[in-house]
């Protein structure tokens, strides 16, 4: 998991449900990352540092 790809949620967090979207905005770690999550929207619902034992990759950025 890297910067820009976008990730779902496999288990509820903080309030997120199950199959939240969002984008990963920073790798800490090869297991702690920061995610934007959005609403169907798009719209931002918050950031959080988050452990990847919560995250699956639906989508893998192509970014140098």
């Amino acid at each position: 998991m890297n910067e820009l790809d976008c990730v779902k949620l496999v288990k509820p967090f903080k309030g997120l449900k199950i199959g939240t979207k969002g984008c990963v905005v920073a790798k800490h770690s090869e297991t702690d990352y920061d995610v934007e999550f959005v609403d169907d929207n798009g719209n931002t619902l918050d950031v959080y540092t988050i452990s990847n034992d919560f995250l699956e990759v639906y989508w893998i950025s192509k970014t140098l």
